[in-house]
């Protein structure tokens, strides 16, 4: 299994959710970017967000949104020599 264009753009969705407020959600706008767009019908689709245009965050997209923000911060993580 790899990361595909697809992967890789609900990830980018799932990163922008703050996980510090959970009653905070996000509007995917009709003029946002294709893959965007396609992305949270896709998370909806898998039971992640509560809406196709974005929404809230389902206990298991919750989930999902912490593992990715913690995979982007130990890939960002700059190795000291």
């Amino acid at each position: 299994m790899s990361f595909t264009p697809e992967l890789v753009a609900e990830l980018d969705l799932l990163a922008l959710f703050n996980l510090g407020n959970t009653q905070e959600g996000l509007k995917i706008h009709h003029t946002a970017a294709p893959q965007a767009i396609a992305a949270a019908k896709r998370l909806h689709a898998k039971g992640l967000l509560t809406q196709e245009d974005g929404g809230y965050l389902t206990s298991l997209g919750l989930d999902a949104a912490e593992h990715a923000q913690v995979l982007l911060t130990i890939l960002n993580v700059t190795e000291t020599a």
